[in-house]
């Protein structure tokens, strides 16, 4: 995939998480991978309204969030993390949103959030009874060495989804779609047990 298909991808999938109010103002943001050796994403630009994206409001990045190239656009302050994650998971795509039920959840569980016994966890690829899933949660900073050393020692390779305390949802996946599915799957789980 090249930087264009991967932007026109991205500015679509932004679009339809602002429908959904996760992508409030001009937070979240959203990565794809472009290649492997070396590892290489287009991430959302910094600073726009993710609803009015175009194909072009995308920047390359490597596997520490830096922009492989100079451009007019500066990458998402949180590039770092999206690397991070592709690195160590081998996603496709990882996917960050502000949606309020899983922060909720973490303030509620900040050990990690615990999911059993729902039919949604299928979504993730586990078990609808007797398999406890537990999202792990990490305390936010602005530093992102310290939130990824944070996601790296709670990954799990069956719980592609990672809790920031009072911030955001990361959940990522093989391509967009997974991701998205997964993430719409969590947010299903989380706002059942806050509400239960």
């Amino acid at each position: 995939m090249n930087l264009p298909e991967a932007g026109a991808l991205l500015a679509a999938e932004c679009a339809r998480y602002t429908e959904l109010g996760w992508m409030r103002g001009t937070s979240g943001n959203l990565s794809v991978r472009l290649s492997d050796d070396p590892l290489r994403l287009a991430v959302t630009a910094s600073g726009l309204d993710k609803g009015e994206l175009t194909a072009s409001d995308v920047v390359e990045i490597d596997a520490t969030g830096a922009p492989v190239s100079e451009g007019a656009l500066a990458p998402s302050a949180e590039a770092g993390l999206h690397g991070r994650i592709a690195a160590v998971s081998g996603a496709g795509a990882v996917v960050h949103v502000h949606v309020l039920a899983p922060v909720l959840a973490a303030e509620r569980w900040p050990g990690g959030v615990e999911l059993r016994d729902l039919e949604m966890l299928k979504g993730f690829g586990r078990a609808a009874h007797d398999d406890l899933v537990t999202i792990p949660v990490v305390r936010n900073s602005q530093d992102m060495q310290a939130l990824g050393d944070a996601f790296e020692a709670g990954w799990r390779a069956d719980t592609p989804a990672l809790i920031v305390a009072r911030h955001g949802l990361y959940v990522w996946g093989s391509d967009l779609r997974q991701a998205r599915h997964r993430t719409e799957c969590l947010e299903w789980l989380t706002r059942f047990i806050i509400e239960a």
